[in-house]
């Protein structure tokens, strides 16, 4: 099956577009109403959905060391890449690995 990404509230919706515009499933915390949502919930919910969540925030490697259940999380140091170069990275993981590959895993960007 293939990934689909859920992208939390800190990443720029110009990540979602490029990612759509290759044909990439995308849902974004801000279209699921979830700004301000607790990370564990957004966990939850990005699991709940069976997405990979893509997140710059550092609490969810945290989240992830204390076992909690997810569809996989693709991270990235706020900062330390471009759009493009995370867009490409993204769609790197999508063409590379399947969603039973990635689930309880980290992809670092």
């Amino acid at each position: 099956m293939k990934i689909r990404f859920h992208l939390d509230e800190n990443v720029s919706n110009t990540i979602a577009d490029g990612l759509r515009r290759r044909g990439i499933d995308v849902s974004t915390t801000p279209e699921q109403g979830l700004i301000a949502a607790a990370d564990e919930e957004q966990l939850a919910f990005a699991y709940s959905q069976q997405r990979v969540i893509f997140t710059q925030d550092r609490d969810f490697l945290i989240l992830h060391s204390a076992g909690s259940k997810h569809a996989g999380i693709a991270y990235c140091i706020k900062g330390s890449r471009s759009v493009g170069d995370i867009i490409r990275g993204l769609v790197l993981i999508w063409e590379v690995l399947s969603a039973d590959e990635i689930e309880g895993k980290i992809e670092f960007l």
